[in-house]
Order: structure tokens, then C-alpha cells, then sequence
């Protein structure tokens, strides 16, 4: 399909997905309103005029969120758990958005009932919707409707590799109307298949760059005024997808190893302070009583700083509060032998360094609470992986490994909700991270903290 038109199909079906919020938002209303439910006692609720400011987040935070999260993506391969799967993120976004809008803006939501409701009704609406769609477009194809004509031009081998790498659903979205060996016949054969077959799209398919050649191919495209797509599989980049950006006027193709700067970055950055500066004034009586124990228990400072590798190995100063005991440092060489994590990362079950107390707070993760500075100044987040000494870090042996410093570090993320120190290869914790880099969201964000909670309070896999 053109993209521009796959541009604007998508923007109709969010459209379509507005009104379906919007809609299956005020019915809701209604069956509360009118207690067509099949509960006891319900109490009159306020008219609707009360309820349009969850209207107001709904309808447009709705299909946007449910764009990031790729529910509009693949619509002929998804399964029905996927697109649960997708609708179940968007949802706990949205949640996050009206909590946010019910504490800082002090709006009020009349009845939680109706957000029940709702909540019910809508995966139900939108994979009614999703499915009417795709019957639809498999009869069209079914009565001998074809996608978009366009011509394949390029390598032979690269061309063949191109057609078998695509699945059944994805060959009913264009219908190839001729392929041009480029090698053999050159850019003036494309250029009559052009005019022959009025296409407004060619994909280019070529081996090893044959910078040459491409060139004369777009070039040409361009004086016909077609559309010319490059297929860079001949990069085999297997985990980073491309993406086309202007720098300084000069065209780049890029591939990126992380997330890109979005409206979803934004708002994990903003979600990371508020909820630093929150915690640190709700958990003030905590840390206060945390430093007069450390304070009263073992000579030394109440806090440890320690420089560890932030975003892209850029050092800080990461802060604790003190668990070990004076000189604790120094006294890591001596214990090297007794390390049971492999790789560059130094853990050991009953560390001697370790205070009583010390091993208390470890056990409950209070030790960490100072972080929430780090946090609040930027130089860490609530989720991602977690930062590691400058020392550990240079003692890398693979390159590979330095894709965990790729994001900004966290106060937890994956490896401390699947064991924390229970995890004894440092490859192990490392795949955890990479994991969470190669599929973060803000969804994933919230699914984390939401098992961070019983982690720390019941203190699994903490030394």
C-alpha cells in the first residue's frame, strides 16, 4: 500500500476509534446512570456534564496510545492475544494519565463505576472493530482485488530474498508488476516499465551496495516523479530498525539501538521526577529514621557515594545509604576468590563488610531510597538498568555488553523482579536489560514498578 495512503488509512481508523471511545464512554455513563446493571443498591450518579473531562483525555490520548503501542501495525498477522496484549498497555497509560490529571489538577471522577464499565466494554468494541476491518479487506481480496502496483528493480538474488521473505498477508498488499534485473538490462528498462505500467512506487533490492547503480535508480525515479524504496537488508542489522532522518540538510539513514525521542520519552522523564520528588517528601520519616540507625550503629558517614556509569557510560555520582563498614572499599581486593557472580559484576553471599543493619536494609532495598536524588537531578530513572561502578564497567569483555549503557539507569527493571542477586551470570543480567531496552515502553515501565512493590516488601533474591 503507498504510504501516504496507508498514512491516511491509519489516521481514519483512529478517527473511527475516537468516536468508538468516545461512544462506548457515554454508554457507559448511561448504563450506570439508568442502573441497567445487574448490581444492588447503585446510587444515583451525576449527569454526564461531570464525567467530559475523562472524555476530554480519553478520545484523544486513546488512539495515540494505542498507536505506540502498535495496535494498528500488522493488522492481518495479529493474534488476539496481541492485540489484548496491546490494548491492556494503552489502558494502564491512560490510567496513569487520569491519576495524574485526578492529583494535580484535583478533578474529580464522579463514579469509578462507569470507568468499570467502560473498561469492560471497550476491548470488546475495539476488537469488534479490528476484525470488521480485516473481514472486510479479505473479502475485497477474495473478490480479486489486488494492493498497490508497483515494480521490483535490482539484484536478482536480491529481489528473490526480498519476495520469500515476505508472509502470505504481506504479498496481498502490493501485486508486483514486473522485476527488472538491473545488472542486465539497466536503469533504461526501468524507466519503460515506468511508463508501461504507471506505478507510483519502485523497491530497489541490491546486494552489497552497489552505490553506482542505486543512484541511477533513484535518480531516475525521481524524474518520473515515483516513489523509490531502498531495501537495506543487505545491512542484516538484526536488532536496530532503520529509520530516515535530515542532518544539516544531508539525508541519513539510521539505526537505532533505543527507543527515539517521542512524546512517550517526555512523559517517562516528567513521570521519573514527579515521582522522585513524591516519594522523597512520603518517605521523608523513613529516611530520616534510616540515617540515625546507620548513624547510631557503625562508625562512618550515613551515606555512600560511589561513581557509577549513567547514559552512555557518562560517570556520577550515585548515592546509597551506607551499608558496609569503613574501608569497605579497600577491602574488596582481598575478597575477589569468594565472587559468585560471573563476568565483571563482584557479588558474594554473606560479604563480611556487610553491618547487621546493613544486611537489613539490603534485605528491604532502603539502602537504594537515596537514588531518588539521582533520579530527581536526571541522572537516573525510576525503571531501567541498573548502574554499575566505573571500575566494573571498563572491565567489559564484550562490546556488546555496553548496549545496557544505551539507556538511562534505573532504581529497578527486569533483573531485580526475576531474582536480583538469585542471578549469578552477569550474561543473564545483561540479556534482562537488553530485553527490557529492545521492548520498553511506558507500559512496561508501569508493569515493573507494579512488581518492584512485592519484591522490596517481601525482600526475594536481596542479599
Amino acid at each position: 500500500m503507498n504510504a501516504r495512503r496507508q498514512e491516511i488509512n491509519l489516521q481514519v481508523t483512529q478517527i473511527i476509534d475516537a468516536l468508538l471511545l468516545g461512544t462506548v464512554f457515554w454508554f457507559a455513563h448511561f448504563l450506570r446512570s439508568h442502573r441497567l446493571i445487574i448490581l444492588d443498591d447503585l446510587p444515583a450518579i451525576d449527569s454526564f456534564d461531570s464525567f467530559v473531562w475523562i472524555l476530554a483525555v480519553i478520545v484523544p490520548f486513546g488512539p495515540y496510545l494505542l498507536e505506540k503501542q502498535g495496535f494498528y501495525n500488522y493488522t492481518l498477522e495479529k493474534t488476539l492475544g496481541k492485540s489484548l496484549e496491546q490494548m491492556g498497555r494503552s489502558a494502564l497509560q491512560l490510567f496513569l494519565i487520569l491519576s495524574v490529571a485526578v492529583i494535580f489538577l484535583r478533578l474529580e471522577v464522579p463514579s469509578r463505576s462507569v470507568l468499570i464499565l467502560f473498561a469492560l466494554i471497550i476491548p470488546l468494541a475495539l476488537l469488534v472493530r479490528e476484525r470488521a476491518m480485516l473481514v472486510y479487506y479479505l473479502r475485497k481480496v477474495r473478490q480479486g482485488a489486488k494492493g498497490e502496483r508497483l515494480i521490483l528493480a535490482g539484484e536478482k538474488q536480491s529481489m528473490s530474498d526480498f519476495l520469500s521473505s515476505l508472509s502470505d498477508f504481506q504479498r496481498q498488499e502490493f501485486y508486483v508488476v514486473e522485476q527488472i534485473d538491473l545488472q542486465l538490462h539497466g536503469v533504461e528498462r526501468l524507466i519503460e516499465a515506468m511508463h508501461l505500467h504507471s506505478v507510483g512506487r519502485v523497491i530497489l533490492a541490491f546486494g552489497r551496495m552497489e552505490l553506482e547503480k542505486v543512484e541511477r535508480a533513484i535518480e531516475a525515479c525521481e524524474l518520473e516523479g515515483v516513489e523509490a524504496w531502498l531495501n537495506v537488508g543487505f545491512l542484516h542489522a538484526s536488532v536496530a530498525p532503520p529509520s530516515f532522518e535530515s542532518m544539516a540538510r544531508h539525508p541519513m539513514l539510521v539505526f537505532r539501538m533505543t527507543p527515539e525521542a517521542s512524546w512517550s520519552m517526555v512523559f517517562k522523564n516528567a513521570m521519573d521526577r514527579c515521582g522522585a520528588l513524591v516519594l522523597l517528601v512520603v518517605l521523608q520519616p523513613v529516611l530520616l529514621l534510616v540515617a540515625l540507625a546507620i548513624k547510631l550503629t557503625s562508625p562512618g558517614p550515613v551515606l555512600f557515594c560511589q561513581r557509577r556509569a549513567g547514559l552512555h557510560g557518562r560517570p556520577f555520582n550515585m548515592w546509597k545509604f551506607r551499608t558496609m563498614c569503613s574501608g569497605a572499599e579497600v577491602m574488596r581486593s582481598s575478597l575477589e576468590q569468594g565472587n559468585q557472580m560471573s563476568g565483571p559484576v563482584f557479588k558474594m553471599d554473606n560479604d563480611p563488610r556487610i553491618t547487621p543493619l546493613g544486611r537489613w536494609l539490603r534485605r528491604t532495598s532502603l539502602d537504594e531510597f537515596p537514588q531518588l536524588f539521582n533520579v530527581l537531578k536526571g541522572e537516573m530513572s525510576l525503571v531501567g538498568p541498573r548502574p554499575l561502578p566505573i571500575y566494573e564497567i571498563e572491565k567489559f569483555e564484550l562490546l556488546a555488553h555496553r548496549r545496557r549503557l544505551s539507556m538511562k539507569p534505573g532504581l529497578t527493571c527486569i533483573w531485580q523482579v526475576r531474582g536480583r542477586n538469585a542471578v549469578t551470570q552477569f550474561e543473564d543480567w545483561v540479556r534482562m536489560d537488553l530485553e527490557y531496552i529492545d521492548n520498553w515502553s511506558m507500559g512496561l515501565d508501569l508493569y515493573l514498578i507494579f512488581l518492584t512493590i512485592p519484591v522490596v516488601i517481601l525482600g526475594r533474591g536481596a542479599k
